[in-house]
């Protein structure tokens, strides 16, 4: 199944980060490695996009916020 391309805009950001999933998963990445989120932050801020997304995977991988990323998709 092919996913039609949509702008994601900085409403539609704003509207999942105050959705009750978006806080939740706030909430757990706030919990989770700390050293290793704020690294992803650094790199992202130094445009090492690649080196962020992959740390953010890491620690995206949970059952706990896998299952809060998809109530987002909804």
């Amino acid at each position: 199944m092919e996913k039609k391309s949509q702008e994601f805009s900085m409403k539609d950001a704003l509207r999942l980060a105050q959705s009750p999933a978006g806080q939740q998963l706030a909430r757990l990445l706030q919990q989770a490695d700390q050293e290793t989120l704020n690294s992803a932050v650094a790199q992202a801020k130094q445009g090492n996009y690649e080196d962020a997304a992959r740390q953010l995977r890491a620690l995206m991988s949970s059952p706990q916020a896998q299952a809060l990323l998809k109530e987002l998709e909804k």
